[in-house]
């Protein structure tokens, strides 16, 4: 093989745009020339030139561009008969240079072309769509106008279309070649044999990135605004590795890669990608619309911002554990709440598909709720890619712990006596997905979404199961929260038109410098009867003036949140008009929540219990005084018998669908119920620490029972 260093001029024509905008419209390849120069004799030793038939080619179909028409000798006719396939010229060349006694794998061996566009935007991509494997030394190459530029020094502000601006630029004359198919090859090789005459050394090549590194985000790192993008459309199975197949030909940072969850922590067709430069993130926004299989994808820009909010993940033990290195991550599902790493290593240690977990116990990671409980889900990590088809053919197996006398069920679906795994692979998984995936599990304050299984629309019931007094939780403390105001004072303001998506913290920095004037916990976001968030929400001012001065000028005012930009609608209204707005104007008499019909929670699985009145609705004193006017209630209507069950003196009863937050509920969240039951007298000395929306006093049970109840509902 020879020894000298030796450069490749490539030219890539496809049947569509050319120049700068090459490779945008996502057209095929139709010409491929390579031209080959011996640097240390400055001279050409040989040329290849490839007219590739597209795919899609058919004979009665028109091919190719005006413009490729107009610039070059390629014709319909010569692309239809004459033209090979991609990968057959591919491998043409490969053999013909190595005929030339030239080893195209050695660092002597170098690509060079008019930019970073016939390379990175058309023959990767196309290569990578085709399933065609290119040689290792398709992926370095010289650009030959940042070369120019450097050696030239020419200015920022003077701009290339093309080769022929180059030769211009040099006053070199403009040469013809009849045997190119196109004249703009032989400018190219012009101008390369006159930057090695004028004494430039060719180093420092681009390189391309064919796989997806691991890596992980933290919430505390700082991303340029200038790198990310936002994808838009995808296949909801795509992966990470599927993103950066749609990317080929731009090099993504290591774990740039962070898939958008929907509220029920399904994936929801959109990512967001970072990369290496803004040279990159600019081709990437050319690919607006291109295609993943059948699908197009819209392209847009975002901020790094954006995506340290999708992919940062905070929890130090899963960080720790996705350093590690290792090649294949899977995900375990469905195991037994007392299961050990050493019964995981001999779980996929067994049988004739035998696989051997990367770092012993180490890398086996279990996720646990936040009080230290299992929820039978693991991480598992591999050191090969190899690894992935034996790993994942155990899917469905069953395990026995040692020390159970029979299997056990773990399968919410069948009823059969025994258990198995749900496994997925994440090939060189998505470090980012884990780490959200974690900090939604734990509970994590700053985490993303909330993976729920009480919030999957699947599992809401049109109509509640009736409570049933033995399957009670045990009582629990309750958190105070502010009484939802009444009256006819016009202290409150109205906002409809919010983002589905927007929480208290967003309508907080809306408001502005009028937020200071929020009343404790008055935030109240309004949830219709399916949980989800109405795009309404009521906020108690601590004035009149305050919620007026608030409505005049911040009517109409857009909110911005992430890339969505919305004009908010902003109305003084009375405690009053909060209530019947919630209400959907329920009749005075019922014997519900003020806002409980409109904030029932869907999950719960109980129902409040409408209780039979003893005397009309009155309250005791409190320590001499009179009760609080926010806490008078509205006398219940007269409802069906309630159910008999007996309910012993002094005993306290709690029910809650969810667990009540300190603060306002994130909007993915819907607010919980609660029922509070407890004798009259002992309900009465301790309402004041009870913030209810309910307050029913003389009430009895069918044996005659005095008793109290209220019920309220946790807003903000």
């Amino acid at each position: 093989m020879m020894g000298n260093q030796t450069l490749c001029a490539l030219y890539v024509a496809t049947a569509g745009l050319q120049g700068n905008a090459l490779g945008s419209d996502e057209e095929e390849i139709v010409l491929l020339i390579y031209t080959i120069i011996d640097m240390t004799r400055n001279k050409v030793i040989g040329v290849q030139q490839f007219v590739v038939k597209p795919s899609s080619a058919d004979v009665n179909d028109n091919l190719l561009s005006d413009q490729l028409v107009q610039e070059s000798f390629v014709t319909e006719e010569m692309v239809k008969t004459a033209g090979v396939s991609l990968e057959t010229a591919i491998k043409q060349f490969d053999e013909f240079i190595r005929l030339l006694q030239i080893d195209p794998d050695s660092p002597l061996f170098k690509f060079i072309t008019d930019g970073q566009l016939p390379l990175r935007q058309c023959l990767h991509p196309e290569a990578c769509t085709k399933n065609i494997t290119l040689p290792d030394y398709y992926c370095s190459f010289y650009d030959l106008r940042k070369h120019f530029r450097h050696f030239y020094n020419v200015p920022e502000d003077q701009e290339f279309k093309s080769v022929k601006d180059l030769v211009d630029y040099l006053g070199m004359p403009h040469e013809l070649n009849s045997d190119l198919y196109i004249s703009c090859v032989q400018d190219m090789v012009n101008i390369i044999l006159r930057l090695i005459a004028d004494g430039h050394s060719f180093s420092n090549p681009e390189t391309i990135q064919i796989k997806l590194e691991p890596g992980i985000c933290s919430k505390d790192e700082e991303v340029d605004n200038n790198c990310v993008v936002r994808a838009r459309g995808l296949p909801w199975q795509s992966s990470d590795q599927d993103i950066a197949k749609f990317f080929r030909g731009l090099n993504i940072v290591k774990g740039g890669v962070a898939l958008c969850l929907s509220p029920q922590g399904r994936r929801n067709g959109e990512a967001l990608v970072r990369f290496i430069s803004q040279e990159h993130r600019d081709l990437a926004l050319k690919r607006h619309k291109h295609h993943i299989s059948d699908r197009y994808i819209e392209v847009y820009m975002a901020t790094g911002t954006d995506f340290v909010m999708v992919a940062g993940g905070c929890n130090n033990e899963a960080q720790a554990f996705l350093k590690k290195g290792a090649q294949v991550i899977i995900r375990m599902r469905g195991l037994p709440y007392d299961c050990t790493a050493d019964e995981v290593l001999e779980f996929f240690d067994r049988g004739d598909n035998a696989c051997t977990v990367m770092d012993g116990t180490d890398g086996v990671l279990f996720v646990k709720k936040p009080d230290g409980r299992a929820t039978g889900d693991a991480f598992v990590l591999f050191a090969e890619d190899e690894v992935a088809p034996k790993a994942l053919s155990k899917h469905r197996e069953l395990i026995v712990l040692p020390d159970c006398t029979a299997k056990r069920n773990f399968n919410r679906k069948t009823a059969t006596v025994r258990s198995y795994f749900h496994m997925f692979q994440h090939s060189r998984m998505n470090r980012n997905y884990i780490l959200r995936w974690f900090a939604q599990t734990l509970g994590t304050k700053n985490s993303y979404h909330v993976l729920n299984r009480s919030m999957d629309p699947k599992t809401f019931e049109v109509t509640p199961a009736p409570l049933a007094l033995p399957a009670l939780p045990q009582p629990m403390p309750l958190l105070p929260q502010h009484v939802i105001t009444s009256g006819t004072r016009k202290d409150c303001i109205r906002l409809r038109g919010l983002p589905y998506e927007a929480q208290v913290e967003n309508i907080l920095e809306f408001l502005g410098e009028h937020a200071k004037n929020i009343v404790f916990q008055g935030v109240h976001m309004v949830y219709n009867t399916q949980g989800q968030p109405s795009g309404e929400a009521f906020i108690q001012m601590d004035s009149e003036s305050s919620a007026f001065i608030t409505a005049q000028q911040k009517h109409h005012r857009y909110m911005f949140y992430g890339k969505k930009q919305r004009y908010i609608e902003v109305f003084q209204c009375s405690g009053d008009d909060m209530s019947m707005v919630l209400t959907g104007n329920y009749p005075a008499t019922a014997a519900v929540s003020p806002v409980a019909k409109t904030l029932l929670s869907p999950g719960g699985g109980g129902t409040i219990l409408r209780l039979q009145p003893a005397a009309p609705l009155h309250f005791a004193p409190f320590g001499g005084g009179a009760p609080p006017q926010a806490l008078i209630g509205r006398p219940p209507a007269p409802p069906p018998p309630p159910p008999a069950f007996p309910v012993p003196g002094g005993q306290f009863l709690y029910w809650a669908a969810y667990p009540s937050p300190p603060v306002s509920p994130p909007s993915l969240q819907p607010p919980p119920h609660h029922l509070v039951i407890m004798p009259r007298s002992d309900f009465l000395h301790s309402v004041a620490e009870w913030n209810v929306d309910y307050l029913g006093v003389n009430q009895q049970w069918s044996n005659g029972q005095p008793f109290g109840v209220g019920i309220h509902s946790a807003v903000a």
